[in-house]
């Protein structure tokens, strides 16, 4: 699961807008707007779902779940490496 606030933190990391991010991932400007209004976790189809991870994933980005290992707990967001986000297909 990816919450609004992870998107949202992970395109401030990245440094990209709404519309970048669409195109990372290969869906619609709306498709990400209407992801990032939501409250909580996004819902959605989890094909769109998934476009978007694997395209932060692609970028460099890490989504930490909530039961996943952190030295202070509960979701996030982390650069794996740093440099320009790639993409998709290259």
């Amino acid at each position: 699961m990816i919450t609004s606030f992870q998107m949202r933190a992970a395109r401030a990391l990245l440094g990209i807008d709404q519309k970048t991010l669409a195109e990372l991932a290969g869906v619609s400007l709306p498709t990400i707007q209407r992801m990032e209004a939501s409250t909580g976790n996004v819902r959605g189809v989890v094909e769109t779902l998934t476009k978007v991870v694997e395209a932060f994933d692609r970028a460099g980005v890490e989504l930490i779940g909530e039961q996943a290992r952190s030295d202070s707990g509960g979701r996030g967001v982390r650069l794996k490496e740093p440099g320009p986000p790639r993409r998709v297909g290259t």
